[in-house]
């Protein structure tokens, strides 16, 4: 490290509910340096930016900003030292406007409204896709969309250290290329960057040190590039074995529901016809039609903003259509809300993993197999009579097949709250299983977990297909991960179908390319070893 520091952690612990979560990290920024927090799963990244930004309160060590202890000082007092953070995935008020979003994040300058009113305009700037949704409440903004929302609102703070989680998190490729030239500006302009990123690839274009971390404790201190040599550091905790585990693991397609379907049922597994869906007179969605086959893999990609997850809104019932069908293995199900749905045979994910916080792992899988529950007597169940126990049984068992085929069995206990972002994606990815869907919709099931984690969550989602039958639709913006995972691929861009055919096709189509996935190949492969080289590409060179 050279330069000045400006953050020095030393010792640092952090407790939840007397258990530990980081043991002793030591760690240093200098001014102007991009570090990489990179780490497994859970592995205490985030809650070392909460603890230098004040969030939560170290119950050892020390935080030092250019030389002064904020060791346990309250959050505002240390922004008001320049140290800024960039939550990922939580950074907005969802019920506030865009605008409203800015105007709040220029508190720190309310005495120069001058001054004030310029930083919100840069903000703007840097992310002009904003500007046409200023009056829009952020809630209903893209999950993409609301990640550049919350980097403009962290800019708007002029920040001494720009700490940043999740750089990645939601964005199209174009995006991440544009926001990494952000972050090299940023850089450049003297401030101090410390970036969460799960992506090791896109960390190694902008970072020149990096912190690995496991269970709390830093495994690896040195340069970015050196990770790519250390496959002991950078290896998979959930998902690696997965997808070659026994066939007993799940329950045998033969048996199941959705087996049935996928072998006999010659009408597509789900259908949109002419699909039309607006919000305040812009056309999220604007007269889509396409049909996914049974077991077929069908992937989405477009640009943030294109309607992606409008489109799953629309299929699972959380939307209404203004215009068109939505078919579910020829049943036309338009008119049917969510629940009548996925007792159809419809399982959704959100990019957000929506799960009661306050249930257990165990007990959130337990929830998702209500719909196969054998016993629903209440005076039976009361009693203890034989019939009940038996059913209360069969849904423990199951619950530990799927604890056991996704590798949870160590959270079993834990609440949903306590969970790093990419154990929820595990346990959201259990439930589904647990409803035995018949049609599943994947909404970016890479966001939030490790770059190995991400390279093994193919086969993970192909062995799903295969056991079950399962037809599945997948939004993604990890190029290797969706075009290697998928039999086909639909590009969408203003809502409209611009591209739909097989995934090398659609790739090279060139509006495919102009318009959602730019010249930068490590944000195009986020995951795989394409994109694993040292130092950046020249921008002409990816180009070509």
């Amino acid at each position: 490290m050279s330069g000045s520091g400006v953050v020095e952690v030393r010792g640092l612990e952090v407790r939840y509910d007397g258990v530990q979560v980081l043991f002793g990290v030591d760690l240093d920024i200098a001014a102007g340096e991009v570090v990489a927090l990179l780490g497994t799963n859970g592995a205490g990244k985030s809650t070392i930016l909460r603890a230098i930004s004040g969030v939560i309160k170290p119950s050892g060590g020390t935080v030092r900003i250019d030389g002064e202890d904020v060791t346990g000082q309250p959050a505002h007092k240390v922004v008001g030292t320049g140290i800024v953070q960039a939550p990922g995935g939580a950074g907005v008020f969802p019920s506030l406007t865009v605008r409203e979003n800015l105007r709040i994040a220029g508190w720190p300058l309310r005495r120069d409204k001058a001054a004030g009113t310029a930083a919100i305009e840069s903000a703007i700037e840097t992310f002009p896709e904003l500007r046409d949704r200023m009056d829009t409440m952020a809630g209903n903004l893209s999950g993409g969309q609301q990640q550049m929302l919350t980097l403009a609102m962290a800019l708007i703070g002029r920040p001494k250290l720009l700490m940043i989680d999740e750089l990645s998190l939601g964005l199209a490729p174009t995006i991440v290329e544009r926001l990494l030239d952000v972050v090299r500006a940023i850089r450049d302009g003297g401030t101090s960057i410390v970036l969460v990123e799960q992506s090791v690839n896109i960390a190694l274009t902008v970072a020149s040190r990096a912190y690995f971390l496991e269970k709390g404790e830093v495994r690896f201190e040195g340069p970015t590039a050196e990770l790519l040599e250390r496959p002991d550091v950078l290896r998979s905790v959930f998902l690696e074995g997965v997808s070659t585990r026994s066939e007993s693991a799940a329950r045998p397609a033969a048996t199941g529901r959705e087996a049935t379907v996928a072998v006999t049922d010659q009408q597509p597994a789900v259908e949109v016809v002419g699909a039309v869906r607006s919000f305040g007179g812009v056309r999220a969605v604007d007269d889509l039609s396409f049909s996914v086959a049974p077991g077929e893999i069908l992937g989405i990609i477009g640009p943030n903003g294109a309607g992606k997850t409008t489109v799953f809104d629309i299929i699972s019932g959380f939307l209404p259509l203004e215009a068109g069908q939505v078919l579910v293995h020829g049943t036309d199900v338009t008119a049917l809300g969510p629940d009548r749905r996925a007792r159809a045979g419809l399982g959704r994910s959100f990019q957000d993993a929506r799960l009661f916080p306050g249930l257990t792992v165990r007990e959130a899988i337990a929830v998702s197999l209500d719909a196969h529950v054998q016993l629903r007597d209440p005076i039976a169940i009361a009693l203890g009579l034989s019939e009940a126990v038996a059913s209360e049984l069969a849904t423990a068992a199951r619950v530990e097949e799927l604890l056991d085929l996704l590798r949870l069995d160590a959270y079993r206990d834990k609440f949903i709250s306590e969970l790093s972002t990419g154990t929820r994606r595990m346990v959201d990815l259990a439930c589904i299983l647990g409803h035995e869907p018949t049609v599943v919709l994947f909404d970016e099931p890479s966001s939030g977990i490790a770059q190995r984690e991400a390279e093994h969550l193919g086969p993970l989602l192909r062995s799903v297909r295969d056991r079950t039958g399962a037809a599945l639709v997948v939004i993604e913006h990890d190029m290797p991960l969706i075009t290697s995972l998928s039999d086909r691929l639909l590009a969408l861009d203003l809502g409209r179908l611009i591209a739909d055919g097989p995934p090398r096709d659609v790739m090279r189509h060139p509006a495919v390319v102009a318009s959602y996935l730019g010249g930068d190949p490590a944000a195009i492969a986020r995951s795989g070893s394409t994109a694993r080289r040292r130092g950046r590409p020249s921008r002409r060179n990816a180009a070509r």
